[in-house]
């Protein structure tokens, strides 16, 4: 599909819209029907197209806005054009899909972790601790671990719950990968209480983070 026109994928997307899709996608915040198997095999057709993502992008389509994600160059973008991408995505899947597919494969990323983490707005401070999240995970060197969780444990049982949601998850990611802080991190975890009471189907995994630290730890020493 060389040269492929804006207007040709919006008709392609407004063709696989689906109702039920749609119905689906909005209890979660996402206003758009389209399967997402469905769109990535349109990715997979388009193949990298960086120009068309850009012109996807700004038809703020949420379906177009998705499938940009999945056919941009993520290390194209600059500093500031991320910044306005992340402050402009609307529902949470694109703030999701942008974080993980393009921020963090970005060169900016740990300038943005550091910019956004602070931010008055809860959803972009969201991205931030995700980037946090990624650092703890991958690249602890020169965090201050025993700092985030004085942060979390003052902060996150009155986040907002995109921001609560993405701090709970860098308080599990430390107890899960740092044996030091793990007693420390499940103790916060227990007195905060934060989803606790989190409906979770069987056989997975529970974001209560002393039950997801334990759960994880146990599952390392099986292996």
């Amino acid at each position: 599909m060389a040269e492929t026109t804006v207007a040709e994928v919006m008709a392609e997307l407004d063709a696989l819209e689906d109702p039920r899709a749609r119905e689906v996608n909005e209890k979660h915040g996402d206003d758009h029907g389209v399967n997402l198997s469905k769109l990535r095999g349109l990715a997979k057709r388009l193949k990298t197209q960086q120009e068309l993502a850009r012109e996807l992008w700004r038809t703020e389509n949420t379906a177009a806005r998705l499938l940009a994600i999945l056919i941009c160059r993520p290390k194209a973008f600059d500093r500031d054009e991320l910044d306005v991408m992340l402050r402009a995505a609307r529902t949470p899947k694109v703030h999701d899909w942008l974080v993980n597919y393009v921020v963090k494969k970005s060169a900016h990323a740990e300038d943005l972790r550091l910019a956004w983490s602070p931010d008055p707005d809860p959803v972009v401070a969201s991205a931030g601790w995700a980037l946090t999240t990624e650092r703890v995970a991958k690249k602890p060197e020169g965090l201050d671990l025993a700092g985030l969780l004085d942060v979390i444990e003052a902060e996150m049982k009155e986040a907002p719950d995109r921001l609560q949601w993405a701090m709970n998850h860098c308080l599990a990611q430390i107890g899960i990968e740092h044996a030091e802080l793990r007693a420390r991190a499940i103790g916060i975890g227990e007195r905060l209480e934060v989803l606790k009471d989190y409906p979770t189907p069987p056989n997975c995994t529970s974001p209560f983070a002393p039950a997801w630290i334990t759960a994880m730890v146990r599952r390392q020493h099986d292996n």
